[in-house]
C-alpha cells in the first residue's frame, strides 16, 4: 500500500541533494559573514530568558532566500520571521541557530536545523553545525548520514543498548518544576550524560546516546530532527507516546523496551 502522505524515493533524493548542498553554503556562510561580533535581544524581556542574535535573522534569511529561489511556491515557516503561507504540500521548517543560549556564549554545539514537510509530515531533515565542521542529513527514511571531513558515515542507534547500562542525556531547561523533577527520582539518577541541544539526539543517532529527554521543543526545534531519528532507527514520541511534530515534551530512545520504561517514569509529571 502506497502512503499519498510521503514522497517517493526520487522525489527524497532530489530534496536531500539540496539540503546536502544548503549545509555546505550554510557553513561557510557563517565563516565568511557571521564569525564576528554579534547583537543579543531578549524576547521575553523580564518574563524570562529567550535569546535572539543579529545571527539568527540573518542565518534565517540566507537560508529562506536559498529556498525561496529554488523552490518559490513552497510554503516556508521559520522560527524569526514566521509563516509564508499557500496551498502548497511542501513546507520548509527553520530553526536557523537550534542552541542560541550555547551561540551567545561561544560553546560549539548550536546549529542550523531545517526539515521538509509533504502534507505537515516531516521527510527530510538537515542538522548542521558549522563550528563543529560537521552535518546529519537523512536521505529516505530508511537511511542517515554524519558527512564530516569528506567523509560520509552511516547513522544507527546502539540497538543493543539495555535499561540497566542506559546512556541518558536529559534536560528540562527550567521547564520542569523542582516539585515535579521530585517526582521522577529514577529520571534524575539516569541523567548521567550532559544535554547539548540538537547534538544531543544526533549523538544518539551515532549510538553514543540511548535516550534523550527534552522539554518544550517547538515545531522549528524537532522537525529536522524527526526523520534522522526513525531513519537511523530510533523511536521518537512526545512523553505521552503521542505525535512528535506537535512539538513539545520529546523523548527518543534506540529501542522499544528502553522507551517504554522511559514513558512509565515520566507518567508522573504529564
Amino acid at each position: 500500500m502506497i502512503c499519498m502522505d510521503r514522497l517517493n524515493k526520487k522525489e527524497l533524493s532530489f530534496y536531500a541533494k539540496f539540503l546536502n548542498q544548503l549545509a555546505k553554503d550554510l557553513t561557510k556562510f557563517y565563516y565568511l559573514k557571521l564569525n564576528k561580533q554579534f547583537t543579543v535581544a531578549n524576547k521575553l524581556k523580564n518574563q524570562g530568558y529567550d535569546p535572539v542574535t543579529s545571527a539568527d535573522k540573518a542565518f534565517e534569511k540566507f537560508i529562506r532566500s536559498k529556498i525561496q529561489k529554488k523552490f518559490p511556491k513552497h510554503q516556508i515557516i521559520g522560527e524569526e520571521f514566521g509563516h509564508k503561507k499557500n496551498k502548497s504540500h511542501f513546507s520548509w521548517v527553520i530553526d536557523p541557530i537550534d542552541g542560541t543560549r550555547s551561540f551567545v556564549i561561544g560553546n560549539p554545539t548550536w546549529s542550523n536545523l531545517i526539515s521538509l514537510n509533504y502534507k505537515g509530515n516531516p521527510q527530510l531533515g538537515l542538522a548542521n553545525f558549522p563550528k563543529l565542521r560537521k552535518y546529519y542529513l537523512n536521505i529516505s527514511d530508511k537511511k542517515a548520514y554524519l558527512i564530516e571531513n569528506g567523509k560520509k558515515n552511516k547513522l544507527s542507534v546502539n540497538r543493543k543498548a539495555s535499561f540497566g547500562k542506559i546512556k541518558l542525556s536529559a534536560a528540562f531547561h527550567g521547564w520542569l518544576s523542582l516539585t515535579k523533577q521530585k517526582k521522577i527520582p529514577k529520571v534524575l539518577k539516569l541523567m548521567q550524560f550532559p544535554c547539548a541541544d540538537a547534538l544531543s539526539y544526533t549523538h544518539f543517532c551515532e549510538g553514543k546516546i540511548d535516550s534523550v529527554i527534552q522539554c518544550q521543543n517547538k515545531i522549528w526545534d524537532i522537525h529536522a530532527l524527526i526523520p534522522i531519528i526513525t531513519a537511523s532507527g530510533g523511536i521518537i514520541t512526545n512523553w505521552k507516546n503521542g505525535d512528535p511534530k506537535f512539538g513539545g515534551n520529546i523523548l527518543v530512545s534506540a529501542n522499544k523496551l528502553i522507551h517504554n520504561k522511559m514513558l512509565k517514569l515520566l507518567k508522573p509529571v504529564l
